[in-house]
């Protein structure tokens, strides 16, 4: 049972409870069907039967889940996760399964009026049966399905049986038969599918599955959600929406709209209840004649001196309880609760600009790209989640991007973002391959997205939804979308172009008008809502990969200022200890076939350009573990190179999203998270280049430009000072002196010759420190080098550690780069990690690990741009 399911039950008795005047004998009754399921190889699929006969007969199946985490569990197949085990569970999604458990129905509740099966994620094409009769057919993983079982039960046992169909070869033979097939995402590593003879566009399914350039090939193929019997009599209540019509400082207008799916005509009674923070409450009651089929009924509210949900850095995060009970004149009953937040959220779209106020003020949105948590949703925790939602808000982020090439997330995951303050930009499931033009396609999506946008309305982190990530950036932009245009000709490119319009502007659009009023709709991601050309500067949202993919020097970052950059990264290495997990403890170089299966960029390829840029910035690697510190290094100062232009560049840009936050398995790739929650150093620079202010410092020309950045909604008395060194610590020139910082903006307010700062001093044997002070404390400092780091004549830094228990002090005797504790094998957090100290600063950083404070002190080594001690 989902924890959503659970606590819906939970409130569902209380709210029955306190209902005045009333006594409920037959309330809605809900039967927990997730336990006692089995897996078998359905036995109509001869030739998986004659290669994998262990898999034939049935065998312990954990729902919800898929079938390949039942083949792990009984031993069938290697974890994927581990070494170059990803080739060997290939077959299973390439196989057709049934998955069965036994319903034992009592005879109470056969009387009752209805029955109904209810799957909250059948993945994907699936058929239903219940003793032996066919009941429901499926072909949507992001839909939920409810279907009146009762005809097809008897009191005792019954046999509930899901036959799923292998979606690549259900789809694979109309995909080998068309001449030009719709263009997909990524192409098979394994020879299932031909090159550019892709199945999924045409399915309704987490595409991460079928591979990206950050994770693995694995076809899930199971009951990926909770599944449910619920019993009742004469009405339930179908749907919950509470809109917000008014908001003001003394006043919050709101109407609760409740669905009520009534199966006769007969009288009922609605109450909703709100809950302030305060725990003072307001309620309104309707009574209403039911027709058989869908009722609405509308309730309106007046939450006196609201008190508004507020981003991460701009105020509180109060939430409201929505409770709604229903009550019928046959006594049955049914109750569902909500928290929900009080904020107004609206786009800014003026002249190109692109950007979200909240509460009418301008946020400038600082954070990354989500992708899935796992490439098995099922098992992701709450614990996991948090974990990566907390390390947002750490690191000063405001804004999470939901990439629309996963999956819809639990309702866990947005009631931690509503707690922290995490606005989250929502994209519906498109992850970048074209879609088909036809009406049934659209129809299907139509419904995921009625489901899935009234089942998050009442979030108020979800500030955004967009309509794709990359579809209609790609049909505009890509080579490849362009010779398939070519291909195809004018009237047919025409039908497919048309179908993505209506899909990404009609049907998505309308379901967030529809369900989530009040929220703004973006076609896609990246976009400019149909007024131009997309994935420019000028307009809309941008998408930068001229760095990294395109191998250009990170200095690019900075040659323009894109209204909203929505994606742009970076690679390195995760840290020693999970790169040991994976890859065992022989020995390692950057083109280890281990590594290489755990590097999705070109084909495996990517390890190249994590060369390349080294080779462009940083100096040669000692050994290994130097090499896995250096590609982090070049990550943390690329990313904050662009982020932190991004924002200097405020008003023109007002968002810096980089890719991504997170990993959806132990793997090389562009995350600041890595698999098992270990912090890359991209993670710690971070929370620098996302303080609230910083001070920004870009050298070009023989000059440094320096602005000052502040977030905060009210001007704030600081001081800034630039100073140049030698590199034995000798003061050079400076500048400097008070500032007031304006509310919500960026300030340049200074440009100084490098002259002024270095003297006669060379370029390699000198440097400057930036820093933004607030009430005499250091709010914000930047190291200015005149050349790429490779060419820095460093010092050796002289570090020295102190330790006391799971604390160490670290000491410099010179400048010292970039500082990284490492604990090899070991996994251990520091408190700070990656940070720069001048010439006899010192730091106290307290390490999170397992491991005890002994062997943390062992295993350190202390690795600097200079070197390592």
């Amino acid at each position: 049972m989902s924890a959503r399911t659970l606590t819906l039950r939970l409130l569902a008795g209380a709210a029955l409870i306190s209902a005045a005047g009333s006594a409920f004998a037959d309330p809605l009754k809900r039967v927990d069907l997730d336990d006692g399921w089995q897996v078998r190889i359905d036995p109509s699929d001869k030739e998986a039967v004659a290669k994998h006969p262990g898999a034939v007969g049935w065998f312990k199946a954990t729902v919800p889940g898929s079938v390949q985490q039942d083949l792990m569990a009984s031993g069938q197949v290697p974890d994927p996760f581990q070494g170059t085990n990803e080739g060997a569970i290939q077959w299973a999604g390439l196989t057709n399964w049934q998955f069965r458990r036994t319903l034992n129905v009592t005879p109470e509740m056969l009387r009752r009026d209805h029955v109904e099966l209810v799957f909250e994620g059948l993945d994907t094409f699936a058929t239903v049966r219940v003793n032996g009769q066919e009941l429901l057919r499926t072909d949507n993983a992001h839909r939920h399905w409810r279907v009146d079982v009762k005809p097809l039960l008897k009191a005792g046992d019954n046999e509930l049986l899901v036959s799923f169909e292998s979606p690549i070869e259900k789809l694979q033979p109309m995909v080998l038969a068309q001449e030009n097939p719709l263009p997909g995402e990524y192409d098979s590593a394994f020879g299932d599918e031909p090159k550019g003879k892709q199945t999924s566009p045409y399915i309704r399914k987490p595409k991460y599955q079928y591979g990206w350039d950050w994770g693995p090939r694995i076809v899930n193929i199971g009951l990926w959600q909770p599944v449910r019997l619920e019993a009742w009599d004469e009405a339930r209540l179908d749907g919950v929406r509470v809109d917000q019509e008014a908001l003001n400082d003394s006043e919050a207008r709101l109407v609760a709209h409740a669905s009520v799916r009534a199966g006769k005509s007969g009288e009922a009674r609605v109450r909703v209840t709100v809950t302030g923070p305060d725990g003072r409450s307001v309620r309104s009651e309707r009574k209403l004649e039911l027709a058989a089929g869908d009722n609405a009924v509308s309730l309106p509210l007046s939450v006196k001196n609201p008190q508004r949900w507020w981003p991460a850095g701009y105020g509180a995060q109060p939430l409201y309880k929505v409770a709604v009970s229903l009550s019928a004149d046959d006594g049955s009953s049914d109750a569902k609760a909500e928290k929900i937040g009080l904020r107004t959220t609206e786009l800014i779209r003026k002249d190109g600009s692109f950007g979200l106020k909240i509460n009418g003020v301008p946020i400038f949105a600082k954070g990354a790209n989500l992708i899935p948590f796992d490439n098995f949703p099922s098992r992701v925790s709450e614990a996991q989640m948090r974990q990566i939602v907390q390390s947002a808000r750490d690191a000063n982020m405001n804004m999470i991007r939901v990439w629309g090439g996963g999956y819809y997330l639990d309702d866990r995951f947005y009631d931690l973002a509503d707690e922290l303050g995490i606005m989250v930009w929502q994209d519906f499931m498109f992850g970048g391959a074209v879609t088909p033009p036809d009406a049934d396609f659209r129809h299907n999506v139509a419904v995921e997205a009625a489901q899935q946008v009234e089942r998050l309305q009442p979030h108020p982190s979800i500030v955004l939804w967009a309509g794709n990530n990359e579809v209609l950036s790609g049909w505009e932009n890509w080579s490849d979308r362009k010779a398939f245009k070519k291909r195809v000709g004018a009237d047919e490119q025409e039908r497919i172009g048309v179908g993505m319009a209506v899909l990404f502007d009609r049907v998505l659009r309308d379901a967030v008008i529809e369900h989530s009023p009040g929220v703004p709709y973006w076609p896609g991601s990246p976009s400019t809502d149909y007024e131009g050309p997309v994935d420019t500067d000028k307009d809309g949202d941008r998408h930068f990969w001229d760095v990294w993919s395109g191998s250009k020097p990170v200095e690019n970052y900075l040659d323009s200022c894109p209204r909203f950059m929505s994606e742009y990264g970076f690679q390195a290495m995760p840290d020693l200890s999970t790169i040991r997990r994976f890859a065992g403890d022989g020995p390692l170089a950057i083109d280890s076939p281990v590594l290489k299966a755990h590097q999705k960029f070109l084909a495996g390829e990517g390890n190249e350009r994590l060369q390349l840029y080294l080779d462009q910035r940083l100096r040669k690697p000692g050994d290994f573990a130097d090499l896995v510190y250096l590609t982090q290094v070049n990550q943390m100062q690329a990313i904050g190179m662009a982020a932190r232009h991004h924002r200097a560049c405020r008003p023109t840009t007002l968002g810096s999203l980089y890719w991504q936050l997170n990993d959806t398995w132990p793997a090389i790739s562009w995350a600041s998270i890595d698999y098992y929650g270990q912090w890359k150093l991209l993670q710690y620079g971070a929370r620098r280049f996302f303080a609230p202010q910083i001070v920004v410092a870009e050298h070009a020309d023989a000059k440094t430009r320096i602005a000052l950045v502040s977030d905060a909604t009210t001007p704030m008395a600081a001081t800034w000072d630039v100073r140049g060194f030698a590199m034995d610590g000798t003061p050079l020139g400076s500048k400097g002196g008070d500032v007031t910082l304006a509310p919500l903006s960026s300030t340049d307010i200074a440009m100084i010759d490098d002259a002024t700062l270095f003297g006669n001093a060379p370029a390699n044997a000198s440097y400057a420190v930036a820093e933004l002070k607030i009430g005499g404390k250091t709010v914000s400092r930047q190291v200015i080098e005149r050349l790429l780091p490779k060419d820095m004549a460093y010092p050796a830094p002289g570090l020295s550690a102190e330790w006391q228990g799971k604390s160490v002090t670290i000491t410099a005797r010179s400048l010292a780069r970039a500082v990284m504790l490492d604990f090899g094998k070991i996994a251990a957090q520091p408190s700070d990690d990656g940070f720069d100290l001048l010439p006899g600063e010192s730091v106290r950083v307290t390490v999170q690990s397992d491991a005890d404070a002994q062997a943390l002190q062992k295993a350190l080594t202390l690795r600097t741009l200079a070197g390592a001690r």
